[in-house]
């Protein structure tokens, strides 16, 4: 009896291509570099340790080909006479070191089937991006090519990925797939829910929906989509919901209640999920991404081959620049306790691919993966819990360090992705965000932080009061102050505090000018003629540094604190600063200002106020010195009803009273 062998990870392509992300699936153009080592990416790659030799290699793309015509179904290509097309692309190089790393098996066989003359070429990579010919062949007329491809060299980083080189005529790739060695089978043969939780997206959710019910070889792998419906405007009642139903038939349920913010949706689901007994994993995808639904089979896959249960996490790219990866790896910096990438953010793969970009080689072992997309084992769900109750932030950061305190780790898995609306239109820092940005962090710290009495925790979160303070952003200073309370109050108010804290903290608001955004150009007052700034293409101004800026602080909080506004402050602003140019240190010279939002739809008005500086100031001393003071206490406190606030009974008892 003969055993298919275990397919780990089709080369595939958009079936409707889209120029933009094409990129991400093979590599048609020619190249040349330039070098230069002062480059802001060159220095970011220093102080990160990821400079090796040959990274100031700058990469320029000599042609402009993106091989749209060439495409030929969902696994086919089409190859012009005397072309050559590289797959050392994101979606279909073979991620090696990684299934080295956390899987059982000892290698992987390539397996191309083409029409046509030309040659395959296989390559492989190391951790420092160096590119080496591994094997290669002639082919012509149908041909089906296989190479046998051991991982006993790619502890560090390293990938596989092959080439076609088209004869004298048009070569086709047929199909093309990476498979298991033969006798190497996964550690176990598990299948997946996948958890959605929306909120009033319903155009976006169900089209996403219509996407996974629509890749047969990704369904054999889901047993269920969950859509927890958290919003007002219902998504069974969407135009587009008749479509996703009739692809995904009785695998669709939906289930809607109240509102408690994506740890209380995605909650739902590990719940649901754990309940049911059918799925060995959860994947937790948001409501407004676009998959690409190989992903799915993917990350699955790779977690039935890890010797040990991992959560497996895809990557995110922008949904409006299709070929920028907004982040590689993630994880915490310790010190101030927050996170962020370990590696260049919104990279390009359109301007430097995969055989161009040498740190991307490199295999990187995260703290987290965000909740766009991750698979999470029903085994980690039942051992450790479900999602703090923390609403919007933090909640996938928290559970993964939570995991890893147990064993288990997280991985960012290579070719696994959404595409999801970027942070570059996006500062939730100085909306009703800001409370539970800063209260979920300090939860977090308390919870996982390893450095005494939180670090520079309380050093960083007293800044970014003091910015704010300067910056008349008072509204975003009283959330923050009401974070840290709240926080002192202790972890048992933390599941009532989604139902009723996110109005709470809305109308915080109505006693602050900053608080309402000015959407009409109609309704925001005029300002007198001002100097315009120069604008330079050269680095920003850092601002004040050194003995310099104590000088600046002090003349600065001062006048903020005791001298009084001009008498035109509350009627007429001074400026309207741009996004780009409202940094602190430039706000605080002036008493009243607009300041637009990040996406550029509105502006605030900020008016100087020395007598909330003067008690806002006092506090954010007092409260963040008070952190530091009580943090074994706090810390203790948490830690010790973590199990109680994250157990299936607690979240049972939350949730169910919600539905509707």
């Amino acid at each position: 009896m003969t055993i298919d062998p275990i397919v780990l990870q089709r080369v595939i392509f958009p079936e409707h291509g889209d120029p933009q992300a094409l990129p991400l699936y093979l590599d048609a153009e020619t190249w040349s570099w330039s070098y230069s080592g002062d480059n802001d990416d060159d220095l970011l790659a220093k102080a990160r340790g990821l400079f090796t030799e040959g990274h100031d290699r700058r990469p320029s793309r000599v042609t402009s080909r993106n091989g749209l015509s060439w495409l030929s179904g969902r696994r086919g290509l089409n190859l012009p006479a005397s072309e050559t097309v590289s797959f050392a692309s994101y979606f279909n190089a073979f991620p090696a070191s990684y299934w080295n790393a956390w899987t059982s098996l000892s290698g992987t066989r390539l397996r191309v089937r083409t029409e046509g003359p030309g040659r395959v070429v296989v390559f492989r990579s190391n951790a420092r991006g160096v590119i080496q010919r591994v094997d290669g062949v002639e082919v012509s007329g149908s041909t089906t090519s296989e190479f046998v491809l051991p991982f006993n060299s790619f502890l560090d980083g390293g990938w596989l990925w092959f080439d076609l080189i088209a004869g004298d005529a048009e070569l086709s790739l047929v199909q093309a797939d990476w498979l298991a060695l033969d006798g190497e089978g996964p550690v176990t043969d598990g299948s997946a829910t996948v958890s959605i939780t929306t909120l009033n997206r319903g155009a976006y959710c169900t089209k996403l929906l219509a996407e996974i019910g629509d890749d047969d070889d990704a369904m054999r792998y889901i047993d269920r989509v969950l859509v927890v419906d958290q919003g007002s405007e219902k998504i069974v009642e969407n135009e587009g919901f008749a479509l996703a139903s009739e692809r995904l038939g009785d695998r669709l349920q939906v289930i809607e209640q109240a509102n408690v913010g994506g740890s209380g949706g995605f909650s739902r689901g590990m719940l649901e999920t754990s309940e049911a007994g059918v799925s060995d994993y959860v994947i937790l995808l948001d409501d407004d991404v676009e998959i690409e639904p190989e992903s799915l089979r993917r990350a699955v896959l790779f977690a039935n081959h890890c010797t040990k249960p991992t959560i497996v996490g895809g990557h995110m790219f922008d949904m409006y620049d299709k070929s920028k990866l907004h982040a590689f790896a993630e994880g915490i910096h310790w010190g101030p306790f927050m996170w962020g990438p370990f590696t260049p953010a919104r990279h390009d793969l359109a301007e430097s691919n995969l055989r161009q970009t040498n740190w991307l080689h490199r295999r990187f072992d995260v703290d987290y993966n965000g909740w766009w997309m991750s698979l999470i084992p029903i085994s980690i769900v039942e051992e450790i819990g479900l999602s703090l109750p923390v609403f919007i932030k933090w909640d996938d950061a928290e559970y993964a360090l939570r995991a890893r305190a147990h064993g288990h780790p997280t991985v960012s898995l290579p070719g696994a992705a959404v595409w999801h609306v970027s942070w570059v239109d996006k500062d939730d820092s100085h909306d009703w965000q800001a409370f539970f940005h800063a209260r979920n962090r300090l939860v977090a710290a308390l919870l996982h932080s390893p450095m005494a009495k939180g670090g520079k925790l309380w050093r960083a979160n007293l800044a970014i009061d003091i910015k704010n303070l300067f910056t008349m952003d008072y509204y975003t200073v009283a959330m923050r102050h009401a974070a840290i309370r709240n926080v002192f109050e202790g972890p048992s108010r933390l599941h009532t505090d989604m139902l009723d804290r996110l109005p709470r903290v809305r109308a915080l608001g109505s006693g602050f000018t900053e608080s309402k955004l000015l959407r009409d150009p109609a309704e925001m007052p005029k300002f007198a003629a001002r100097e315009v700034p120069e604008i330079t293409t050269g680095r920003p101004n850092p601002g004040p540094r050194g003995l310099r800026f104590v000088s600046w602080l002090a003349k600065t909080a001062w006048r903020h604190a005791w001298r009084r506004p001009g008498a035109a402050a509350a009627t007429r602003p001074e400026a309207h600063l741009p996004y780009q140019d409202a940094r602190w240190f430039e706000v605080s010279r002036y008493d009243s200002v607009l300041i637009s939002n990040a996406e550029g739809s509105g502006a605030t008005w900020h008016i100087r106020d020395p007598r909330r500086f003067r008690k806002m100031a006092v506090d954010a001393v007092r409260l963040n010195l008070r952190t530091r003071r009580d943090w074994n206490k706090l810390s203790a406190q948490y830690r010790d009803q973590l199990p109680a606030i994250t157990s299936a009974e607690t979240w049972s008892r939350s949730l169910r009273g919600t539905s509707k």
